[in-house]
């Protein structure tokens, strides 16, 4: 199987020796660091699994830590003839647990990552244990900022978002409250360096189901109808209050459909709540994984 390659300039940043699965011919690449009850990492969008760094380097100490990179984004491959639908990210996610035959599993998801995880839960629910969401959905919502609303304008968003990479561009200072350093800007933007090589992280944008008629309506109200089976697991929700795109609403529904959870409120932290907060959600997360269930 052929390896994915690390760019030496993030080796310091990013130490790991990611592995790969062949989907649809394509290799799909993830994070597999550490021995233990598993904890998956999923990511959104423009982001990878460099997001989960410093939990990785932390949890893989006593877990198995598996971060994945979507189709199209990161390491992963970049397939211009691939229809990047949050079902195939689903239906790819699912694959992945089953082919390393994961059980007991946490899942940690951000932004779409919420979403693709909980929908991969949905289809696997009796190989998942716990959940911490952080600024993320896995429902329906009509809410959408106009920053991102101008990039699904046909030809525009195109010329914007692959021409000009001006969604991954913004994310890295309009995503934190901390400025990042020019090495992690980077990373950040490493693997979305070419108009093709931003092919997915448009087609995220375009998968925002604002009508019932969009092809991902159906998706997502699948995803949701099978959050229920979960109401009684244990639920973390780290949440960046400062986050301009999922913001507290976006709590107070997770909130409404799991009363249980235990929420965690970070005043000072942005839409990359990761970046802003890690050295806070961290030993918060060590303290959930603790917890009987």
């Amino acid at each position: 199987m052929p390896k994915t390659v690390v760019p030496a300039s993030l080796r310091e940043e990013y130490p790991f020796e990611p592995k790969s699965l062949q989907i649809d011919g394509h290799q799909y690449s993830y994070v597999d660091e550490g021995s233990g009850t598993p904890i998956l990492f999923v990511h959104g969008n423009p982001s990878w699994s460099f997001a989960w760094r410093k939990f990785i380097k932390h949890f893989s100490a006593n877990n198995r830590c598996i971060a994945v990179d979507h189709l199209g984004m990161g390491l992963s491959d970049k397939p211009q003839d691939y229809a990047y639908s949050i079902e195939q990210h689903i239906s790819n996610l699912c694959q992945l647990v089953e082919e390393l035959d994961l059980q007991n599993v946490t899942l940690v998801g951000h932004d779409w990552g919420g979403c693709i995880g909980m929908g991969a839960a949905g289809r696997l629910p009796d190989r998942f244990k716990r959940f911490v969401m952080m600024n993320t959905a896995a429902f329906r919502s009509l809410e959408i900022p106009f920053r991102i609303a101008v990039c699904r304008i046909p030809v525009l968003g195109a010329i914007g978002v692959r021409g000009f990479n001006l969604f991954a561009g913004a994310a890295i200072t309009q995503a934190v409250e901390k400025p990042l350093t020019p090495v992690i800007k980077q990373g950040y933007l490493s693997p979305y360096n070419t108009w093709q090589n931003r092919i997915a992280v448009h087609r995220f944008v375009q998968e925002i189901p604002l009508k019932t008629s969009h092809p991902t309506y159906k998706t997502l109200f699948g995803v949701e109808d099978n959050l229920a089976q979960f109401k009684d697991h244990p639920f973390l929700l780290p949440w960046g209050e400062k986050d301009w795109c999922f913001t507290t609403k976006f709590l107070d529904e997770w909130e409404q459909r799991f009363p249980n959870a235990e929420t965690f409120r970070i005043p000072k932290a942005g839409h990359y709540v990761f970046e802003d907060a890690h050295e806070i959600i961290i030993p918060r997360m060590e303290e959930f994984l603790m917890t009987d269930v």
